[in-house]
């Protein structure tokens, strides 16, 4: 099973800023960083309106499982919203040029467009929180445990096969022989 991939977190997150800064494509910008940051499916991201992402945190009902989620918006989400100040906050915060709100399949060529490699997709950002994550404590079974709770997965064997943890493992074994 070959689904995407993640991205690296630090990469990712400049390219979101310069996108937003030299006005290239700003509000893909701001996807790109709020998909990294927050850690959700491409149809919840899509759904998040500029008046939510300004507050500290906002609960969403996510489309997949119905399940209500409770989000807390960073400093780097943040400060990629100082660039959108005169943005009405009823509407959807990712929509493109001719105003309409993305689609799965836009977004999936935008990524393309702004990021080489094999397998990568809308869902490419959600798998970048999840290694940042797990990067940034330690790669502890903890992390593991906070992700399966996020990712609502049913064990940490899912949690670490979606994030390819084990895959790389497996790898790590023929390298260092």
């Amino acid at each position: 099973m070959v689904g995407s991939t993640y991205l690296d977190f630090d990469k990712a997150q400049g390219k979101g800023m310069r996108l937003i800064r030299s006005g290239e494509n700003p509000t893909f910008g701001l996807l790109i960083i709020c998909g990294v940051n927050l850690g959700l499916r491409i149809s919840d991201l899509l759904e998040l309106t500029f008046g939510e992402l300004r507050h500290s945190e906002i609960d969403i009902k996510e489309k997949k499982t119905g399940k209500t989620r409770t989000l807390s918006i960073n400093e780097n989400i943040h400060q990629a919203l100082q660039y959108f100040k005169g943005e009405n906050p009823n509407f959807k915060a990712f929509r493109s040029r001719k105003g309409t709100i993305y689609s799965t399949q836009h977004v999936n060529r935008l990524i393309k467009q702004y990021f080489s490699g094999k397998h990568i997709s809308s869902h490419s950002l959600r798998k970048t929180f999840g290694r940042r994550v797990y990067n940034n404590n330690g790669r502890s079974e903890d992390a593991l445990m906070y992700l399966m709770e996020l990712f609502n997965h049913s064990s940490m064997s899912l949690t670490k096969k979606y994030l390819g943890i084990r895959q790389q493992e497996l790898r790590n074994i023929y390298m260092n022989l």
